[in-house]
């Protein structure tokens, strides 16, 4: 597939953003040795117009083995002849001149994927002025090309002709994969021959669980034993391949601030066995070891025994999909283990075009500038366009793939600044790749089959207001693979089975997800290139559950806005009973006078209405999928103060002590509040878009159950209808599951207007 043109193609027009690729040089031979050295260090210099590229050079070899490639930009081509000089690298003074290959660019031919490459061919190198031929030939191959040829992504291009070194692998496009992440849940179950030193009192036991840097504790065992019973679950957040092992400590209270070490173990998390459904796992009994020092020993040896056991249930959770981002932004829902996923019910497609109107991130020689890149997530693919230099309208023109296996989940695009350039690029203090902006896309907004073109703006929320910071041009298209497939995952269940059957609690989630995020952001922070912390944090929303004023705001008028809807029907039917339009009351009392005399009518009457609402809606769907919404997101009118909160750090820097604890204890259960009233405002926009046709496919589904129960209720009587509702709500608990019920997954799987939310 080729990439997005700017005019939305799919593929691509063949005559967009063209790129000259050069494949130039592959190798040379009989190339002459210098009159002075005897020897010849050959490379080759690739030119075309003020655009130059270059080859590592080989020492003492005539006949050097490049295969290097070159790509020029088709909106900077300022020449019509491609010049590709083949030079001798002297140590000192100025390189020698052995020879060139001159193209003229109007007979260059056009390769189009999945054409195979052009074949490169020998030629003859002639002297400076063309007037003969010299000694050596090189084979080359050059062509015209797209942006979607396979050469292209490892290619020097023009566009990064200024940076060498380091910084030439901080510039590519790159595919990144994240980190397979495990639930590891550990059920520590009782204790045995629990020895302490002090033997006039008794143990107040606790059991001390640790990978890396999460640490989790069971509850003092109530009853002071040497035989502690706790039976409580410890999860943690583990990731393929598996690095760290599970330290399990066994320790004494003694005193608040003092504990004792009792007994202590170590074990590899792949000796665990993996489980993907409810099924009990097999227990086991461990022999801790217990370390001491003797204290009349002069060498201070340590010394290990055996000295008690531990009874625990470990497995590694398959059946969980492990979150890494809010669940209202989710992309993924997949299990951990792959033998539970289902086929994909589509692909996306998505092409980033380009960005407009970027402001200035850095100063370089006296003047603002701006290295542009772009990351897009969905599932566990992320992928980092190439950075475009120093413009404030890059065009990227790369289009990517992925497989959708659920609808109702969330991609998510942001534009950066690159600060890892090497020498040639940013200011030497630039450490961080600063925010440009970001866009999220709820795919259950997409129609199928049909090309979005859209400029989306990039807004950034500062510590001193709002800013716009430019425009980022996208492509989108969803294909459905199966409508069957889609239209059955509107009512199954918006996670996997385990997270019903036996949830987290809250708190555990919380915990849990920011551990993932943690997780994931070092592991892509080791990639090569590494797709660094601040970037994966800003994609994962890391500090989206911190208190926020404005945020606190905007969910608080989101409410206003749907009882607003309640309070205009208030007002309209008291105008009805106040008689000011006499038109109007007449209908509603003959309209009420023929459901009271034919009650059986109510119910198909009001469902009928709304599929003629939905229709009618239809008209205003919205044409292009949502974007950050400030005025929604109470962004404009934010105060200083609100703003300085905001972006106060957590713990806060404010210097008392008490002031310090309280804060922090405001803004912790504030943004419970907080997550509270927009959980309360999504329900309420999910009603709102059952007829408002932001998810195409599931009002369509919500309309046409409303005609198939408008002419069943016609058809049957009203009591035998109310008969079958009240037995079916008050059946017997054994006729019950405990996943929840179609309806309620299909509504779990409307769209929000939290998609909007800055």
């Amino acid at each position: 597939m080729h990439p997005l043109s700017a005019q939305a193609q799919l593929p691509a027009d063949q005559d967009d953003d063209y790129n000259l690729k050069d494949a130039s040089p592959q190798l040379a031979k009989d190339l002459p040795p210098s009159s002075l050295t005897g020897s010849c260090d050959p490379y080759v210099e690739v030119k075309l117009g003020n655009y130059k590229g270059r080859t590592k050079h080989f020492e003492r070899k005539t006949s050097p083995e490049w295969n290097q490639l070159f790509a020029f930009s088709k909106d900077r081509v300022q020449s019509s002849l491609l010049e590709v000089y083949v030079k001798d690298k002297e140590m000192a003074g100025r390189d020698d001149y052995l020879g060139r290959v001159v193209f003229d660019l109007n007979e260059v031919p056009t390769r189009v994927p999945p054409d195979s490459p052009l074949a490169p061919q020998w030629y003859r190198l002639e002297d400076r002025r063309g007037e003969g031929k010299v000694r050596g030939e090189l084979m080359v191959a050059v062509w015209m090309g797209t942006q979607a040829d396979e050469a292209f992504p490892n290619a020097w291009h023009s566009d990064a002709a200024t940076v060498h070194g380091e910084g030439v692998f901080n510039i590519r496009s790159k595919v990144y994969v994240s980190p397979k992440l495990w639930y590891l849940r550990v059920n520590v179950i009782e204790a045995q021959d629990v020895a302490v030193d002090d033997r006039n009192r008794l143990p107040e036991v606790y059991v001390k669980a640790q990978i890396g840097n999460q640490v989790l504790r069971t509850k003092i065992c109530p009853n002071r034993t040497p035989n502690p019973l706790w039976n409580e679950d410890l999860v943690f957040v583990t990731a393929e391949p598996f690095e760290e092992q599970l330290s399990i400590t066994v320790e004494d209270q003694v005193h608040p601030s003092k504990e004792d070490v009792l007994g202590k173990i170590s074990l590899p998390l792949s000796t665990f066995e993996k489980r993907l459904d409810h099924r009990p796992v097999r227990s086991q009994w461990f022999n801790l070891e217990k370390y001491g020092f003797g204290a009349m020993e002069s060498d201070r040896r340590k010394e290990v025994k055996f000295s008690s056991r531990i009874h625990l249930r470990v497995c590694l959770e398959g059946g969980y999909h492990v979150l890494d981002e809010s669940t209202m932004y989710i992309s993924d829902q997949r299990p951990t283990a792959k033998q539970l996923w289902k086929q994909p019910v589509g692909i996306l497609e998505v092409g980033i075009l380009g960005a407009k109107g970027l402001l200035p991130m850095k100063m370089k020689d006296g003047r603002g500038c701006t290295d542009a890149y772009c990351v897009a997530k969905y599932g566990q693919k992320w992928v980092r366009t190439r950075t475009i230099l120093e413009t404030f309208n890059p065009k990227w023109n790369e289009q990517y793939t992925w497989e959708v296996y659920d609808p109702c989940t969330v991609i998510t695009l942001g534009v950066f600044d690159n600060s890892h350039l090497g020498g040639n690029g940013g200011g030497s203090n630039a450490t961080r790749d600063a925010r440009i902006g970001k866009v999220r896309i709820r795919l259950s907004t997409l129609e199928a089959h049909r090309i979005y073109t859209h400029s989306y703006p990039l807004l950034v929320l500062h510590p001193h207001g709002l800013k716009k910071m430019g425009e980022l041009q996208l492509a989108f298209r969803f294909t459905s693979l199966s409508l069957a497939n889609m239209i059955n995952i509107y009512g199954q269940p918006l996670l996997p089975k385990m997270h019903y059957l036996h949830p987290f609690t809250v708190n555990q989630l919380d915990n849990l997800r920011y551990q993932a995020m943690n997780m994931v952001a070092r592991r892509l922070g080791r990639a090569e290139p590494p797709l660094r912390k601040e970037v994966v944090e800003y994609m994962l929303d890391v500090d989206s559950h911190m208190w926020s004023m404005r945020r606190s705001k905007a969910n608080f008028f989101r409410i206003m806005s749907l009882v607003s809807g309640m309070i205009s029907v208030s007002r309209w039917f008291g105008n009805v009973c106040n008689w000011k339009n006499p038109i109007t009351s007449v209908l509603v009392h003959v309209l009420f006078l023929i459901l009271i005399w034919y009650p059986e009518l109510i119910l198909p009457t009001l469902c009928f209405y709304m599929f003629l609402v939905g229709l009618w809606n239809y008209r205003f769907r919205p044409r292009h999928p949502p974007h950050m919404d400030t005025r929604l997101s109470w962004a404009e009118a934010v105060n200083p103060d609100e703003l300085d909160e905001e972006f106060d750090t957590f713990p806060t820097c404010k210097p008392h002590d008490v002031v310090r604890m309280r804060y922090d204890r405001l803004r912790s259960v504030a943004g419970r509040i907080q997550t509270v009233v927009g959980d309360i405002a999504t329900q309420g926009e999910r009603f709102e878009s059952l007829l408002g046709w932001r998810d195409p496919r599931a009002t369509s589904l919500f309309i046409l159950f409303c005609l198939c129960t408008a002419v069943v209720l016609y058809a049957t009587p009203f009591r035998v209808v109310a008969l079958v509702g009240g037995l079916y709500c008050l059946r017997h608990p054994k006729f019950r599951s405990k996943l929840p019920s179609v309806p309620s997954n299909f509504f779990k799987r409307l769209p929000a207007r939290c998609d909007s939310l800055l």
